[in-house]
């Protein structure tokens, strides 16, 4: 499937569209090719742009002062991903965003998708229904970190996203789940 009805198809679950209006939209989308390990938003960078994915998958994460990675999301075909503060803010990223795949996106400038909004009540409805669902999927994750261990996160992720466990580097399921390596590996022997 292209990319152009691979994008139609994701917003027809949300938005109605005529064939015109989604020509307009998706005329100002980029497609851009990236390979394994190369950086899409590095911290410091200004972030103007949001990302679709059509293949791969991205990971977005910040590294403290301990340089100690801590992975926000996982981004796989028809997800979305961008320092969303950067993004909507104009301040500088803090957040990282590269490629664990080779990975073909659509992006989006932060200007013409304000300008798809006001131009067409639908696509406005689309991003506030995207951003609900990803405000509403942050909630979930933070509320899991704070009340169940290890085991129990690590289950609801192989559970709702089991093809992570076939494209995701186990260290970077660790820390994404916020535990070690070797913490991870006792859990996936103990799950099988």
């Amino acid at each position: 499937m292209d990319a152009r009805e691979i994008l139609k198809q994701h917003i027809a679950k949300t938005a109605t569209l005529t064939d015109e209006e989604f020509d307009h939209v998706f005329s100002h989308f980029a497609r851009h090719s990236f390979k394994k390990g190369q950086a899409i938003i590095s911290a410091g960078d200004k972030a103007e742009h949001e990302y679709f994915v059509l293949e791969g998958c991205l990971k977005s994460f910040y590294i403290n002062d301990d340089l100690k990675m801590f992975i926000l999301q996982f981004a796989m075909p028809t997800w979305w991903a961008s320092d969303f503060d950067a993004l909507y803010s104009g301040a500088r990223a803090t957040i990282n965003v590269d490629c664990i795949t080779d990975a073909e996106v659509l992006s989006l400038h932060n200007t013409d998708r304000e300008k798809l909004c006001r131009e067409i009540h639908q696509m406005e409805h689309f991003f506030r229904w995207r951003t609900n669902r990803g405000y509403v999927a942050a909630q979930k994750r933070l509320l899991s970190l704070m009340n169940n261990d290890a085991r129990h996160r690590y289950e609801e992720l192989l559970q709702m996203y089991p093809q992570l466990y076939n494209i995701v580097p186990k260290n970077l399921i660790a820390a994404y789940l916020g535990v070690s390596r070797e913490t991870l590996s006792r859990l996936y022997q103990h799950g099988k």
